[in-house]
């Protein structure tokens, strides 16, 4: 008898342990998601140092701060020469808002035209050469004050704003949460391989087209992430257009050495008409 008491006792306290796994992983937010995979060892590897490279702003760009409920952000501004409400959030690779990501900003106001354009901030003037401090500033960082941020950025530039939002890596992951804070002001967002929402009491409140390019060799925002955030996005009426490239995460990253250029032109071909058609 008292063996079976005790058997009892430990299958009980075992069922209990994977209750509260599920429970954990059920909810276990996307950016957390993402955050792990800065602990594997062939994620990390596989991001090769970011390319020197040191970027003069040719439109005016310049770095400013802004109030956030809490410490104040900052961001790497180009406002539009003609007054317009059409704003671009841009958001960093893991690296953080290096020069790379200032180029990718200016590319996208020369290219886009009439549109203001913002790179935000993410990790607090925290950027990083090397994969091991990316992993440990990705890791750290706390989705709360990301949303501060973003919050803060949206009363900079004001109520009556339209805003389209884009991100790579970490960023892609980010561009999809502002996009969610931004509320009706969000009128389109990119993302480039980053992690999707998959709540679907947050993602129901997206109010804007989403495009996702993704790699299909990628083998962390893979296969299944991918296909569970079209049923997702389909399941609520929300439109997603998926551009998917022969190629591995970070192929358009704008500091990756090893990127792959003919795609990486073809994919931003369709952001430029994606934002195009719906910043008017």
């Amino acid at each position: 008898m008292k063996k079976t008491i005790l058997l009892m006792i430990a299958m009980g306290v075992a069922v209990l342990g994977f209750a509260q796994t599920d429970l954990t992983i059920c909810h276990t937010s996307a950016t957390e998601k993402f955050a792990l995979f800065a602990s594997n060892k062939s994620f990390n590897k596989m991001h090769k140092s970011p390319l020197s490279y040191t970027h003069i702003s040719e439109a005016g760009g310049k770095m400013i701060t802004f109030k956030t409920d809490g410490a104040d952000a900052n961001g790497f501004l180009i406002t539009s020469k003609n007054k317009t409400n059409n704003w671009i959030f841009v958001f960093q690779e893991w690296w953080g808002l290096n020069d790379h990501i200032k180029r990718e900003a200016e590319n996208l106001y020369h290219d886009l035209g009439n549109v203001n354009v913002l790179a935000l901030d993410m990790y607090d003037g925290k950027v990083a050469t090397a994969r091991e401090d990316a992993g440990k500033y990705m890791s750290e960082f706390k989705q709360e004050r990301g949303n501060a941020i973003v919050k803060g950025a949206l009363a900079y530039i004001g109520t009556d704003a339209k805003v389209g939002t884009i991100g790579w890596c970490f960023g892609g992951g980010q561009s999809m949460q502002a996009a969610l804070t931004a509320g009706k002001q969000a009128v389109a967002c990119v993302i480039y391989y980053g992690m999707p929402e998959d709540n679907l009491d947050r993602l129901k409140t997206l109010n804007c087209d989403v495009l996702d390019i993704w790699p299909t060799q990628d083998k962390w925002i893979n296969k299944d992430v991918t296909e569970k955030f079209e049923k997702n996005m389909a399941s609520l009426g929300k439109k997603l257009i998926v551009k998917s490239y022969d190629a591995d995460h970070a192929f358009a990253n704008p500091s990756n050495p090893g990127h792959k250029k003919e795609f990486t032109v073809d994919a931003y071909k369709h952001t430029l008409e994606f934002f195009k058609a719906r910043l008017k």
